[in-house]
């Protein structure tokens, strides 16, 4: 298997891992709150992806890191993890999970401009048919959804324009974090690579914490053991192996193929819910899905 071809799939197990991550994600943020769950699943994701280390080096830290790795690696975190998600959550509150998912929708043409300034890095022209096809197809699944709501349960008529600004922001994140973590990482391994950025990504939410008085919403998290527990299987499929695989795909092919691939996860979840939750999914989420995989199948000829 060439190596672009070895990094298209370990793009599209990064989604995969990603869909069965939300589920879990998505039930004990109801519980906890998405602000208290994200130092929670880096926290239980470090403690995976140590033990992961320790059983594929033999070195549970990322020790041999060279300190241009620590360097890229730990502000990618930063980008990612911290401003991308942060900005995320803010826009799923204001304009809702819908139009905030839409808006990530944008990751992947961002990640291939930035990947273009600052690795070089060019998109034939089937790439960009592909990667077209596939976030055409994703935009169309997700409008397919319900009304977006908001944090009050009402539907949401009007995206404010903070809103959308906030939901840009996180597509800018994870796409910054992504190239930069390709920047970072160079030869050096991909899980402990993560680790580096969940490091890093823990003191950024520590500082947050500090400065914004939000230690006291952590007590009676942790007392809740149904949802620490959907967050510990959470956090193995997505900061663990899902992130890992992520960085292990931006190595291997054009960063923009890979993010594109990646963000077919609420496609992916189309399945799952309607396997696991009986929900309905409606002709346009159907079709969406379709020219999706289409833009997929563009992406392996």
């Amino acid at each position: 298997m060439s190596p672009g071809a070895a990094g298209q799939w370990a793009a599209l197990g990064a989604a995969t891992c990603w869909a069965f991550s939300a589920l879990s994600f998505d039930v004990a943020a109801r519980r906890l709150g998405a602000l208290v769950l994200n130092p929670i699943r880096l926290v239980l994701a470090f403690g995976f992806l140590s033990l992961l280390a320790w059983g594929l080096r033999g070195l549970p830290l990322p020790v041999d890191a060279p300190p241009r790795a620590w360097a890229w690696l730990a502000v990618s975190g930063l980008v990612g993890f911290v401003f991308g998600d942060f900005c995320l959550f803010r826009a799923f509150l204001m304009i809702g999970p819908r139009l905030s998912m839409l808006m990530m929708a944008l990751a992947p043409p961002l990640t291939a401009i930035i990947g273009w300034l600052l690795l070089g890095e060019v998109l034939t022209r089937r790439d960009l048919v592909g990667m077209a096809l596939t976030v055409g197809g994703i935009a169309w699944a997700v409008l397919d959804k319900k009304p977006a709501q908001g944090e009050n349960g009402t539907p949401v008529r009007h995206a404010s324009v903070l809103g959308v600004f906030f939901g840009f922001c996180g597509a800018l994140g994870q796409a910054g974090g992504l190239v930069l973590s390709k920047l970072g990482m160079g030869d050096y391994d991909a899980v402990a690579a993560t680790q580096v950025r969940v490091l890093a990504a823990i003191a950024g939410y520590a500082v947050l914490f500090l400065l914004f008085h939000w230690w006291r919403r952590m007590r009676p998290a942790l007392r809740d053991g149904r949802a620490l527990s959907f967050a510990a299987v959470g956090s193995f499929f997505g900061p663990c192996v899902g992130v890992s695989l992520s960085l292990y795909a931006v190595h291997r092919t054009v960063s923009g193929v890979a993010a594109s691939l990646m963000a077919l996860t609420p496609v992916l979840l189309i399945p799952l819910v309607v396997l696991l939750r009986r929900e309905r999914v409606g002709l346009g989420g159907v079709a969406g899905a379709a020219v999706a995989v289409a833009g997929v199948a563009v992406l392996f000829l």
